[in-house]
């Protein structure tokens, strides 16, 4: 992290997956992801998977809408990191919302392009999901 940014890390990389089970083969088979774990919430379907050995997880849901994928990125607090962005020019991109690790928001630049930030207070998720691989 430098200086100056807002980001302590970029975490995951949120893609979406409308058709999911085609898309687990392919991040998996085809790119020879590693699958670290898949959960289900009723209709809503997530699974992460590593493609590389360093970097953030893939992060395929069947709920987003394709072509909005997003860089989610941890930050220290999420409310500095939201004033301060907001008083650069981003604005909120729909409501706050919670990721199992913590509150999250999106927010959308002057361009349109979108990024989430999290506050990550609940670092134990993550081992949590790692190994669970819902039916």
């Amino acid at each position: 992290m430098t200086a100056n940014s807002a980001f302590e890390s970029l975490d995951y990389v949120y893609w979406a997956a409308p058709d999911f089970e085609s898309s687990l083969a392919f991040y998996t088979g085809a790119l020879g992801g590693e699958l670290l774990w898949r959960v289900r919430d009723g209709e809503t379907w997530v699974a992460a998977v590593r493609l590389t050995e360093s970097g953030p997880p893939m992060l395929l849901a069947n709920h987003l809408e394709p072509g909005r994928g997003l860089l989610v990125y941890r930050v220290k607090s999420l409310e500095e990191t939201r004033a301060r962005l907001l008083a650069k020019g981003w604005a909120l991109a729909g409501e706050p919302f919670e990721l199992p690790q913590g509150p999250c928001l999106v927010l959308e630049d002057p361009g349109g392009q979108r990024l989430a930030v999290y506050e990550r207070v609940r670092p134990e998720m993550d081992r949590h999901f790692l190994g669970r691989y819902d039916p």
